[in-house]
């Protein structure tokens, strides 16, 4: 690589705040250069509604699906906080291929958990495999003649149409009765389930966030997992801490939509337009400089914010082997303060860009209704702020 300053803007930052391993650096300018290509197929991936495959494979042809994927099974296994970078650069490119590359990273960090045997299986074919799923324990697993029958329709299944394995979150019955307090998960190769097209949606339109199904499937105990109790199958700090970085996926994703919906706006004011019945175009505007101020503040804030807790989770995580409850909460309360300020930041956006900013070829309305649709994810709802209280007040 070059000196700093040939770096793309992107991430010379980045490269002074922490040291990258070559594999990040190169993939991220990777992604950098074919960010404005991918960037063209956005109306595509919204009037399709998922993203379209050979998008998805020029994903994979240069690793980002891998990058969390251990070096042992042919991954990057680069560490959380350049992952993460990587990750905010993807959802600048577009907000669901953000999105379904997120749940690509979580679902190469979820697997760890199923036993070794079928682990390998699952990656036995190379490291870009695409894991997505629910962990919502709504369907129904009951052991009979030591074989496990599963069944269950989940929701909002981001990614699943071009998934290679699903997952799924189950209560246990017993004769039809549930089992109280016992769930568990089971991953199946995506050609096992069935999709019903149910993501019409006003957001994120491309995740393709279907419905999934399987009824009355004989699942053998070594495709089950306990998300909640059970240890990773393969060592390395990526995989020993997974609560703690799931809300983070979700803020480094917010955050690149928000960046991406101000860099629009600083676009569309040094193209010199000036708005109707405005005495000047909006770069020499006192107001619009001034609100376009405080939205740079916003966006630094939420940016330092999101990499403070990114370094103090990941420093966890190189030296502790287990989750550690406090630091839990924290990284919550971060994932859902950076995600609604990201919100605020595009609709400030999308405002100051007038009526223009109304039309489906904007960016800015898109980003806007990328974010509100990325803030209703429970892992970073508002109404998640209690556990912070409840903490406090403990």
């Amino acid at each position: 690589m070059g000196h700093e300053s040939e770096m793309p803007r992107a991430y010379s930052n980045l490269h002074q705040m922490m040291s990258m391993t070559e594999p990040a650096i190169s993939l991220l300018a990777a992604v950098c250069e074919i960010g404005p290509v991918l960037a063209t197929r956005a109306h595509d991936i919204e009037r399709e509604r998922r993203i379209p495959i050979d998008v998805v494979e020029r994903l994979k042809a240069i690793g980002v699906y891998r990058l969390f994927v251990p070096r042992s099974h042919g991954g990057l296994e680069l560490d959380f906080p350049a992952g993460l970078e990587i990750l905010r650069e993807v959802a600048k490119i577009d907000g669901s291929l953000g999105w379904t590359t997120m749940i690509a990273l979580a679902g190469a960090l979820f697997t760890p958990l199923l036993p070794r045997q079928t682990y390998d299986d699952v990656y036995r074919n190379g490291p870009n495999v695409i894991v997505a799923g629910s962990v919502q324990p709504i369907g129904t697993a009951e052991l009979r003649c030591g074989v496990w029958h599963v069944s269950g329709r989940w929701p909002l299944v981001s990614a699943c149409q071009h998934a290679d394995w699903l997952v799924g979150a189950c209560v246990v019955t017993e004769g039809g009765s549930l089992v109280p307090g016992s769930t568990r998960s089971f991953a199946l190769p995506a050609s096992e389930w069935q999709i019903e097209d149910t993501w019409h949606s006003a957001g994120l339109k491309g995740t393709g966030s279907h419905h999934i199904t399987i009824e009355r499937v004989a699942v053998p105990e070594k495709n089950f997992f306990d998300s909640e109790k059970q240890t990773s199958c393969v060592p390395g700090p990526l995989y020993k801490t997974l609560k703690l970085f799931i809300p983070l996926l979700h803020a480094a994703v917010s955050l690149g939509i928000a960046e991406a919906a101000f860099d629009d706006i600083v676009a569309i004011a040094k193209g010199g337009r000036q708005q109707e019945k405005a005495t000047a175009p909006m770069r020499e505007s006192e107001m619009f400089r001034s609100e376009l101020g405080r939205v740079d503040a916003d966006l630094r804030a939420a940016r330092a914010y999101f990499r403070d807790q990114v370094a103090r989770q990941w420093r966890h995580a190189l030296t502790v082997s287990l989750d550690d409850a406090t630091l839990h909460v924290e990284g919550v309360q971060s994932a859902i303060w950076v995600t609604n300020r990201c919100v605020q930041i595009a609709d400030m956006c999308f405002s100051l860009g007038g009526a223009a900013a109304l039309y489906d070829s904007s960016p800015l309305q898109r980003r806007m209704r990328d974010l509100h649709a990325a803030a209703q994810h429970p892992t970073v709802q508002m109404r998640r702020y209690v556990e912070v209280g409840t903490r406090l007040l403990s």
